[in-house]
């Protein structure tokens, strides 16, 4: 019937029971396919982790840099991740880059919600923030 048609076979469902075949026009087929995967990519919707790196002593004014920026990343849909690192003899008291991640935290509160707290992971602190509107 294909052969009369002068179209192709063409099985479609493989894995069922019975295996489907169609009669059909195979390059047309696999345009369809491909443009239906495209469309579907462009559906999808990235999320982009933006990151600032910090120090237990950065100075008040260049962490309010860090926050601005970081608030309009927020408002764009952008999850932010906040790093405080530590240098030597730093590490004995993380509590100091505890406070600070939880100062930028909620100073952030309005346009974001906490989505991993401060962890201390070897030479380093991290905090994850989530878009309100993500949340």
């Amino acid at each position: 019937m294909a052969q009369a048609a002068e179209l192709d076979l063409v099985e479609v469902a493989p894995n069922a029971k019975p295996p489907v075949c169609r009669i059909l026009d195979y390059g047309k087929f696999s345009y369809e396919k491909t443009k239906q995967l495209r469309e579907a990519q462009k559906k999808q919707k990235q999320i982009e982790i933006k990151k600032i790196r910090l120090t237990p002593r950065t100075a008040d004014y260049h962490r309010d840099i860090h926050v601005k920026k970081a608030r309009e990343w927020l408002l764009e849909g952008k999850k932010v991740q906040f790093m405080v690192r530590f240098k030597a003899r730093e590490r004995d008291y993380p509590e100091i880059g505890r406070e600070a991640l939880l100062e930028i935290a909620d100073l952030l509160k309005d346009v974001s919600t906490i989505e991993s707290r401060p962890k201390f992971e070897g030479w380093s602190m991290t905090l994850m923030l989530t878009p309100e509107s993500a949340a």
